[in-house]
This record gives structure tokens, C-alpha cells and sequence, in this order.
């Protein structure tokens, strides 16, 4: 039976010169993707390079849309602006692009529970990002960064958590062509125990007190210097620098040389910031009950956006928080002499703003040397409790491990789901 006419068919032919060593190569990886001759190893490599180009045109079509709304100036100081409205007309129409040195911000977590200040969806969340990540790349310059404070999510009703954060950080990278820096840890030792049911009642994880910093750019080379950030040597480094180090090789195989013992000034801080989120009665929250404003519910320490706008930008700089609340950075902006923008969707968080910047002087943190201590796994030597493990992996509530006003108290909706399966 004779093979039907196509309607496109193949009538042009392309003629290019190759090696032997290249030819070779290429019939020896048309064999290994299970392909019998290279005109079709050919066409599908073409196939596979044109369904990325139209992923990436699909990304940009979408992006006309984004400069509709249009944020509006509330307030303007010495070395900043901050914007009331949707940052996305900011990043796509206001600020020209190259325009931003470093855009640090804590966008809305995807949560499973709803905050006031209008968290995602976990399992939206990338698709949500995707029309400010365009922006970060259209208004950053070249050698900028881009620094995201994101925390992490449990799945309901289940004591496993989300990749959401890890899906972001992978779009962002592959999709959106940034380069990942360096991932930091920011640990907050004032964190509570929880999630309370999994880590107090069941006894089957331990407290979730690790918020994930990606610090990314447009190039692998971004402006950074860590003398900028330098922490105080421990006491056995300032006894190493006053009676001497002898240089040798250590059992890791490091080989240290003689410039150990040099120094520095300071030590460079691990991709761990050790921070204790306990501000409650500063002069942010003061300003904001006497005039019957809302405090924002999710603001970060002033330590963790002094720490990247010192260590990744210069006075003068242009330092952008698109997801402002409070408008913790735009007040150490405003004290390390950077210009800054900020821009926040609710206006009665950027009223409470204010009282970072008029009638008081913004001000950085106070500086502490005191050290936050951490034991070392198993501190205990495994001695408090020797039970046996559960054999379901905590799935059903035991009784007598919690008190009598615990066991009798009923099960959280989310926990009453995973019992039920």
C-alpha cells in the first residue's frame, strides 16, 4: 500500500560540511537517543530548541499586560520614594530598565492558611511570581542582585512541607536566566515550636526555624564585597592571631597556609544570619497604635536587609523593595544612604510606615556582639527519651505521650483531615 501524500512535504534539503571526528560524534549520539539516521536526530535537536524559544516567547507576550496598573507616590524622603499600589506598572512601566542596583524584599509566603496581608496559594505561587520575576530582570543592572527572604510551607494537613520555595528558586534560574549566588539561612532563635501539632503534640518533627534567602543576579559576577559584612573573631582566632599559627596540612586535606594567621579585621560570616525576630515595642509600634494603625504582621529584621544593601551596594545606589509592608528597607536604605523605592499594596501599612521617616530619624539597629548559642545534635546523648518510635510515623494522636488536657481536646481541622486519610 503506498504511503499517503503529505501536505508538507519534505522537499528542501540542507547541505553543511562536518569533520570525521564530528560526524562520528554526532551518528554516535543519534544511536544513543534511539534514532536511526542523523536527519532525524537533526530535526528533533531543531524541535527541541524551537519549544524553547516559544516557552520563553510565552513568557514574554504576558508581560504587556503587566504595566495596566500603576502605582501612585504616598511619600517621598531625603533619599527614597515609596509607592502606593500594584509594584508590578512599578517594574514594568515606572523605573526605567537597568535602573535598580538591588531589589531586596520578603514577598507573601505560599501558605496554606490566609494572612491579612494576602499570602499566595502554595501550589500557585511560581505562577503568581512569574510576572514580577520579568520585572526584576527588566529593571536590575547588569552587575545588581536580586534578593528574595522566603519561607517555607507545610502540605495540610500532612507533616511534610512544600518545594514551592525550591520551584520558584529553579524558575527563576532556568526560565528567567538569573544565576544563584549563594543561598542563605537566615535562623531566628526566638522562633516558636512549631508546627504545634507536629512538633509538640506528636513529637515527630522538630521546630521550623529557618527562613530560605536566595540571593541571585543577571550575571555571575554581581558587584559584592564581604568585607562589608565582617562578624568579631572568636576567642580562639584572637588567641591563634596573638601567639601564632604554624602552617600545615589538615586531616580534611585543606593545606592552611601561612596567611591563616593574618589580621582581616574581622571574620567572614558564614550563609547563616543568626537573627532574633523580637521587636515589639519599638518606635514603628508605638507610632502605629497611637494612631490606630495596623502593625504588618510579617516584617523582617532590620539586620537582614542591612546585611545585603552593605555588602551588595554603595551609597548612592538604588536599592528596590517591591513588597515593602512596613518599609523595614527603605528605612536602612534611608541610613546607609542608598536611594531607595519602596511599594506596598495597603495603604494603612504605608501610614504606619511613616514613622520610620517623619518626625524621627531613621535609624539602623542597635549593634549587638553577644553570640545566640546552638547545641550540637544529640546534646543530650539520646538519653531523655529512649521509647520506641511509632510504627505509623506519628499518623495517629498517643494519648498518653500528651497531658490529660491535651488528649481530651480535639483534633485541629487540618489534623482531623490526616487522620481521616
Amino acid at each position: 500500500m503506498p504511503r499517503p501524500k503529505s501536505s508538507n512535504p519534505r522537499s528542501r534539503v540542507v547541505n553543511f560540511r562536518l569533520t570525521s571526528d564530528q560526524y562520528d560524534e554526532m551518528e554516535v549520539c543519534a544511536k544513543r537517543e534511539g534514532f536511526s539516521s542523523l536527519s532525524g536526530y537533526l530535526r528533533n535537536l531543531h524541535s527541541l530548541v524551537a519549544a524553547q524559544h516559544q516557552k520563553q516567547e510565552v513568557v514574554k507576550e504576558d508581560s504587556a499586560t503587566y504595566p495596566l496598573l500603576l502605582p501612585t507616590l504616598f511619600e517621598e524622603t531625603k533619599h527614597g520614594k515609596m509607592y502606593l499600589g500594584d509594584s508590578l506598572g512599578l517594574l514594568h512601566n515606572t523605573l526605567k530598565p537597568e535602573s535598580v542596583d538591588l531589589v531586596m524584599t520578603s514577598p507573601p509566603f505560599g501558605l496554606v492558611r490566609k494572612k491579612d496581608y494576602g499570602n499566595e496559594d502554595a501550589d500557585q505561587y511560581v505562577q503568581w511570581f512569574r510576572p514580577f520575576a520579568a520585572g526584576f530582570k527588566r529593571v536590575l543592572k547588569k552587575e545588581g542582585s536580586l534578593v528574595i527572604d522566603i519561607g517555607s510551607a507545610w502540605k495540610a494537613g500532612l507533616p511534610t512541607k512544600s518545594l514551592y520555595h525550591f520551584e520558584l528558586l529553579l524558575t527563576l534560574c532556568k526560565e528567567y536566566g538569573f544565576h544563584l549566588c549563594q543561598e542563605h539561612y537566615w535562623w531566628n532563635p526566638a522562633k516558636l515550636p512549631t508546627p504545634a501539632e507536629w512538633v509538640n503534640i506528636r513529637r515527630i518533627r522538630v521546630k521550623d526555624a529557618i527562613n530560605c534567602i536566595w540571593w541571585l543576579s543577571r550575571t555571575p559576577w554581581p558587584k559584592a564585597s564581604n568585607r562589608r559584612v565582617l562578624a568579631p573573631y572568636s576567642d580562639s582566632m584572637k588567641s591563634l592571631l596573638k601567639n601564632g599559627y604554624t602552617p600545615k596540612l589538615r586531616p580534611s586535606g585543606h593545606d592552611i597556609s601561612d596567611k591563616f594567621g593574618v589580621d582581616n579585621g574581622g571574620s567572614v560570616p558564614p550563609n547563616l544570619i543568626a537573627l532574633a525576630n523580637t521587636e515589639s515595642n519599638g518606635g514603628y509600634q508605638e507610632y502605629c497604635r497611637a494612631n490606630s494603625l495596623p502593625v504588618h504582621p510579617a516584617r523582617f529584621p532590620s539586620g537582614i536587609p542591612e546585611y545585603f544593601i552593605r555588602m551588595l551596594t554603595n551609597p548612592g545606589d538604588l536599592v528596590l523593595d517591591p513588597f515593602a509592608g512596613s518599609c523595614v528597607t527603605g528605612e536602612v536604605a534611608e541610613s546607609l544612604e542608598r536611594k531607595w523605592i519602596c511599594c506596598e499594596l495597603h495603604e494603612d501599612y504605608l501610614k504606619g510606615a511613616r514613622a520610620r521617616f517623619i518626625g524621627l530619624k531613621p535609624r539602623l539597629r542597635k549593634q549587638e556582639l553577644s553570640s545566640y548559642q546552638i547545641y550540637p545534635p544529640c546534646a543530650l546523648n539520646g538519653t531523655f527519651d529512649t521509647t520506641p518510635l511509632p510504627s505509623d510515623g506519628g499518623f495517629k494522636r498517643k494519648p498518653k505521650q500528651t497531658s490529660n488536657r491535651l488528649a481530651n481536646k480535639p483534633l485541629p481541622f487540618y489534623a482531623q483531615q490526616a487522620a481521616q486519610g
